[in-house]
C-alpha cells in the first residue's frame, strides 16, 4: 500500500512539473519516486507513503536506522522492480540485499 501511495504522489508531482509529453517525460515520475523515497528513507527511515501506513525501514540486525547509502541502494532496487521477488521468509530482495526490514510503527 505504501509504495502505491508514494507512486501516485509522484505521478501527481510529475504532472504538475511537466504538463506536455516529450522525450523522457515518461521517466519523470520514476525519477521523482527515486528521490522522494530514497531521500526520505535515508533521512527519517520512511517515505511519505510508509508514514501514512505507519511502517518504517530499519536495520535487520540492530533495529536502528539504515545508512543513507543503503537507503538509496534499496530504493534503486525498488525502482528496478525487485519488490516483486520475495525470499522464503517473505522479505523482499530489496530488503534482503540491503539487510533491512520493514516494521510497524
Amino acid at each position: 500500500m505504501a509504495v502505491l501511495l508514494d507512486w501516485f504522489m509522484c505521478l501527481g508531482i510529475a504532472g504538475l512539473i511537466h504538463k506536455n509529453a516529450s522525450v523522457g517525460a515518461q521517466f519523470l515520475p520514476l525519477g521523482i519516486f527515486f528521490v522522494e523515497v530514497g531521500l526520505l528513507t535515508a533521512l527519517g527511515g520512511a517515505s511519505a507513503g510508509q508514514r501514512i501506513v505507519r511502517i518504517k525501514v530499519v536495520d535487520a540486525n540492530t533495529g536502528g536506522r539504515v545508512t543513507a547509502g543503503r537507503a538509496i541502494f534499496r530504493t534503486l532496487l525498488i525502482c528496478l522492480v525487485f519488490p516483486a521477488v520475495f525470499t522464503k521468509e517473505g522479505r523482499g530482495y530489496h530488503d534482503w540485499f540491503t539487510n533491512c526490514v520493514v516494521v510497524r510503527v
